[in-house]
């Protein structure tokens, strides 16, 4: 059900970590080699470009995790809580904030950054959204990132509005907070649509089927300029 998909999401952002972004195959059986048929938390990180204690969250668990804290407060998306908190988890003074996770530093300035970085990794969209927020721009996510950060965090706010109209609507106004970028709220929102059918449903091996369907419906819920080329 709904509590389920949360906490998997949560469960799953964890015990891969310390493999995450690995994307040499050969490198990859061989971290795994030694771990089979049980890789979860592997005691020591092995991922080429940033380092955590195993058991702790990479950028895309922290982000959901962020997201929970302020459903969990408000009972609602509430687009200022969501970004007051993920300026103060993310931002200075924290764990993240470290020389290459600068949002101002510019590529190829300073000494040559040696990976892999001791700590966490900040993705690029909260870069952006830190320069939005310091600027005082109303829209402050960013507009070129498409990567999968939406998709990662969106399970709090599908789980709590599952089988509501709102619910896509409520997914899109969480997720621009930090990625304002059309293609990404198409993608994220297809994303969520799955989710939401296994939440209602259960397991369904129709579920792409069901998801194609809503998503040629021309009165579909809150639909996207770009549906058309999520379906291809």
């Amino acid at each position: 059900g709904a509590a389920s998909a949360h906490a998997d999401n949560t469960k799953g952002a964890g015990p891969p970590q310390p493999m995450h972004w690995i994307y040499n195959q050969e490198r990859l059986k061989e971290v795994l080699s030694d771990l089979e048929p049980c890789p979860e938390f592997r005691p020591q990180s092995a991922n080429p470009f940033y380092r955590r204690t195993t058991g702790e969250q990479t950028c895309y668990g922290d982000q959901a995790y962020v997201l929970l804290e302020s459903l969990s407060q408000h009972g609602d998306v509430n687009v200022e809580d969501l970004t007051r908190r993920f300026y103060k988890f993310f931002g200075p003074g924290t764990v993240y904030d470290l020389p290459l996770n600068d949002p101002y530093r510019k590529k190829g300035s300073g000494p040559k950054v040696v990976l892999p970085i001791d700590g966490p990794w900040s993705n690029e969209s909260l870069k952006a959204f830190f320069r939005n927020v310091d600027a005082g721009k109303e829209e402050t996510g960013c507009d070129v990132d498409c990567q999968m950060d939406g998709v990662t965090k969106l399970a709090p706010v599908v789980a709590l509005y599952a089988g509501k109209p709102e619910m896509l609507e409520k997914v899109e106004e969480a997720m621009r907070v930090t990625q304002n970028n059309d293609m990404c709220v198409a993608v994220t929102l297809a994303a969520a649509r799955f989710l939401e059918h296994f939440i209602l449903n259960g397991f369904d091996p129709n579920a792409l089927d069901a998801v194609l369907t809503q998503l040629n419906d021309p009165k579909r819920q809150n639909p996207q300029d770009l549906d058309r080329a999520v379906i291809g």
